[in-house]
């Protein structure tokens, strides 16, 4: 028995060390992979802005302007509705919309099932510019690939840089300016994913709500008539989401 027992135990031990590899191995290939496709989504987008500078002692930003190809991307993956940056991050994702939010938890850019996901919109959300709160999620990866970064928010350095605080999303109807007016952690609810409000006062209530959630003062002002849009991600041990809010400020 003795003997037996410890058959048992080396074999349930190199199983262990077996599908451990094969997982490592698996996280290794799905990242690649989705890397390689990241740089090719890269080429049909142009950032205009990459070789400007701001004008010696003055304090405005430059207009964000961006060329994308969505024609080009649709064709690699019809399911393509925006592009989405989120300065002092590595997030700087070409997003998709699926028929759920379940599919892009488990495929890539290419439909191709991957660990890694892509980042994605909330299936609920119509990208017509009528939408109070438009949701985009990620997964928290640890080599800092999809949502992975989205964490910084948390920093005070993060924090302390304005210019963080504007977050670009490209459409085919423009590109949309959002100034970030709550970050904060939370364990996993669907209260700040809503996407559909009944009133006014409704919805008053839910951006004052997602405001006073902040670990930071944003100094945004908000009213029933703002648009805003929402980043969402799991902390490393999935028993917390990162949250980020930020209002439409402007469109070009």
């Amino acid at each position: 028995m003795n003997n037996k027992l410890k058959i048992i135990i080396i074999f349930i031990f190199l199983f262990g060390i077996v599908f451990s590899l094969f997982k490592i191995i698996t996280w290794k290939i799905d990242n690649d992979e989705n890397e390689m496709i990241q740089e090719k989504a890269k080429k049909l987008i142009i950032d205009e802005n990459k070789d400007k500078v701001k004008e010696e002692n003055k304090n405005e930003s430059l207009e964000e302007k961006y060329n994308i190809d969505f024609k080009k991307l649709k064709e690699q993956n019809s399911d393509t509705i925006a592009y989405l940056k989120v300065n002092g991050t590595d997030i700087d994702y070409i997003v998709v919309k699926g028929k759920d939010n379940d599919y892009y938890l488990h495929h890539n850019f290419e439909k191709k099932y991957n660990i890694a996901g892509w980042v994605f919109a909330d299936y609920h959300n119509k990208y017509d510019n009528q939408d109070k709160n438009l949701v985009i999620y990620g997964h928290n990866m640890q080599n800092g690939s999809m949502f992975g970064t989205l964490k910084n928010i948390l920093n005070e350095e993060w924090y302390s840089n304005e210019d963080n605080h504007k977050i670009v999303l490209v459409t085919e109807s423009g590109t949309y300016i959002y100034k970030v007016f709550s970050t904060y952690s939370i364990k996993p609810e669907n209260y700040y994913i809503k996407t559909d409000f009944n009133s006014d006062d409704e919805y008053n209530e839910f951006i004052s709500i997602l405001k006073s959630r902040s670990i930071y003062n944003y100094d945004t002002d908000l009213n029933d008539t703002a648009q805003i849009l929402t980043l969402s991600s799991c902390t490393a041990r999935g028993t917390k989401r990162v949250v980020l809010h930020a209002k439409l400020i402007s469109k070009i």
